[in-house]
C-alpha cells in the first residue's frame, strides 16, 4: 500500500535527491511537445477558413483553432488553407463547393484594425448542411491575446458541434525534473506558454487546482519533510497550510474552495483530515479507522470523499460521506487500485489499476460498477479528468523518463506531451473559466 508517508519516501528514493534550496523562477520554461495518436469513432468533418486579413495578426489564429480541434480526435479537418477569396459572411461562402469536399461545418470570418493598436476578430460557424449560422462572435484583442482568443473560439466550435463544453482554454499543472532541479509548472492545455510557479532542489508532488483556478495546493519537501503549500498564482504568495508532526501530503480541494482534505501521520498511520484552505486545526474524518487512508478527492457536490485504503488488506478505492458515516468499498477487480478521481458529472471515477503486472488507467461507472480500460500501461499514474469529463490527463514512464499523456475516456484518442530534456510528472488539469 502506498500510504502518504511511504509514497513520499519512495518519491525521494526514486528521484535520488540530495540537498535543497529555492531556485529563481525566471528559468526559461520549455513548452510541451504534443503528439496525437488515434481518432474518435465518428469524426465531424469541419473546415476552418483562414480569416480575411488574418496577416494583421502576429500569428495565425485559425492555425491554433485547427490544432485544438485536431488534438481532440473528434474532428476531421478539411483543408481550407488556400481558400480565396476568404469569405467573412455567409453570403460569400460557396456552400455547395465545401459540401462537395465533405465538410459539414465551416468557420469563416475577418480581422479588422481597431483603435489603440488592437484588432477586431469576427468569426462565424456555419452549418453547411442547412446553410444556417451556428455561431457569430466578435473579439477586440491585443496582439498577445491571439492564442487565448483562438482557444475560446475552438471551445465554442467544440460545444456547438458536440453539445459538450470545450476545454482548450484551460490550463494544466505538472512537475518537471532536470538534474537536481524540480519545477512546478503551469501551461496552457496545448502545452504552450509554460511558466514556473515554484522551483526547488527538493521534490514537489501532488499539485491540485483550486475550483476557481487561482491557487494550487501541492506538497513540497523544501523543509526536509513533506508539507502542504497553497500558492496564489497571480501574486506568487505561498502559505504553509499543513506542517504538522510527521508527513503532510495529498491535498484535495472542496468544491467551494474553502477546505482541503489532507493526509497526516501525526497520529501514527496515514489518516485523512479536513482543514481550512488558509490553514488551521485539522479535523480527522474517520476517527475509528485503524487503516492507512490516503489520496482523498472530493466529489463534485462536496458530499463524498473518495480515497485509497488498505483496510481490506490491499490498496482499494473507497468513499465516505464528508458529514460522517461508514466507508464503502468501490473496487473489487484486482488487488491494487489507487489514486481515484471522480468525473465532473459524478457518474464515474478514474484510477490506477495493476493488471498482469502493468499499471494502467481505468474508469469505473459508479452505477453499474463496470470497469473499462483507458490505457494499457506499463507504468501509468496520477490520472486527472478534464473539466468536461471527456479526456484524462496522466503521467507515464518511457524508459527512465516520465512524460505526460492524455487519452479520451474510451481510449481511442491519445496525446503524448513530452519534453526534449528532463521529465514531467504529477499532472493536474485545471478548471474551466480560469
Amino acid at each position: 500500500m502506498l500510504t502518504a508517508l511511504r509514497r513520499c519516501a519512495l518519491t525521494l528514493a526514486r528521484l535520488a535527491i540530495l540537498g535543497g534550496a529555492l531556485l529563481p523562477s525566471a528559468v526559461r520554461a520549455e513548452a510541451l511537445n504534443v503528439e496525437i495518436i488515434g481518432a474518435g469513432a465518428n469524426q465531424i468533418p469541419v473546415a476552418i477558413a483562414p480569416l480575411a486579413s488574418e496577416p494583421l495578426l502576429p500569428e495565425s489564429l485559425t492555425a491554433v483553432v485547427n490544432a485544438d480541434l485536431a488534438r481532440s480526435g473528434l474532428f476531421r479537418l478539411i483543408d481550407a488553407s488556400a481558400i480565396s477569396p476568404r469569405p467573412a459572411e455567409l453570403a460569400q461562402l460557396n456552400v455547395a463547393e465545401w459540401r462537395a469536399q465533405g465538410a459539414d461545418a465551416m468557420l469563416i470570418g475577418r480581422v479588422n484594425p481597431a483603435p489603440n493598436g488592437k484588432v477586431e476578430v469576427q468569426v462565424r460557424l456555419v452549418d453547411l448542411t442547412s446553410s444556417r449560422q451556428l455561431l457569430g462572435q466578435s473579439y477586440v484583442i491585443e496582439s498577445r491575446q491571439v492564442r487565448a482568443t483562438a482557444h475560446r473560439i475552438a471551445d465554442l466550435i467544440f460545444e456547438r458541434l458536440t453539445g459538450i463544453p470545450g476545454v482548450f482554454s484551460t490550463r494544466v499543472a505538472y512537475v518537471t525534473r532536470l538534474g537536481k532541479r524540480f519545477e512546478l509548472m503551469v501551461a496552457d492545455a496545448d502545452g504552450y506558454n509554460p511558466r514556473t510557479v515554484f522551483s526547488s532542489t527538493e521534490p514537489i508532488i501532488s499539485p491540485r487546482w483550486s475550483p476557481d483556478g487561482g491557487r494550487l495546493a501541492y506538497v513540497s519537501f523544501e523543509r526536509k519533510k513533506p508539507v502542504v503549500v497553497v500558492q496564489t498564482l497571480n501574486s506568487g504568495e505561498r502559505r504553509f497550510v499543513a506542517e504538522f508532526k510527521g508527513s503532510n501530503s495529498a491535498p484535495a480541494w472542496s468544491p467551494d474552495g474553502q477546505r482541503l482534505a489532507v493526509v497526516l501521520t501525526r497520529d501514527g498511520s496515514s489518516q485523512i483530515y479536513l482543514i481550512p484552505a488558509t490553514g488551521g486545526e485539522p479535523q480527522r474524518l474517520m476517527k475509528t479507522s485503524p487503516a492507512n487512508d490516503t489520496e482523498p478527492s472530493f466529489s463534485s457536490d462536496g458530499r463524498v470523499l473518495f480515497f485509497t485504503s488498505d483496510r481490506g488488506g490491499g490498496p482499494q478505492i473507497y468513499r465516505v460521506p464528508v458529514a460522517g458515516g461508514n466507508a464503502e468499498r468501490l473496487t473489487f477487480e484486482g488487488d491494487y487500485n489507487v489514486s481515484a478521481r471522480p468525473s465532473p458529472d459524478g457518474k464515474s471515477i478514474v484510477f490506477v489499476q495493476r493488471s498482469a503486472g502493468r499499471f494502467r488507467i481505468v474508469t469505473q461507472d459508479l452505477g453499474n460498477r463496470q470497469v473499462l480500460p483507458v490505457t494499457d500501461g506499463p507504468v501509468d499514474e496520477s490520472p486527472s479528468f478534464a473539466p468536461n469529463g471527456q479526456m484524462v490527463l496522466f503521467s507515464r514512464m518511457q524508459g527512465a523518463r516520465g512524460e505526460l499523456a492524455a487519452a479520451s475516456i474510451d481510449g481511442r484518442v491519445r496525446q503524448r506531451l513530452s519534453l526534449s530534456s528532463g521529465d514531467a510528472r504529477e499532472p493536474a488539469w485545471g478548471p474551466v473559466g480560469q
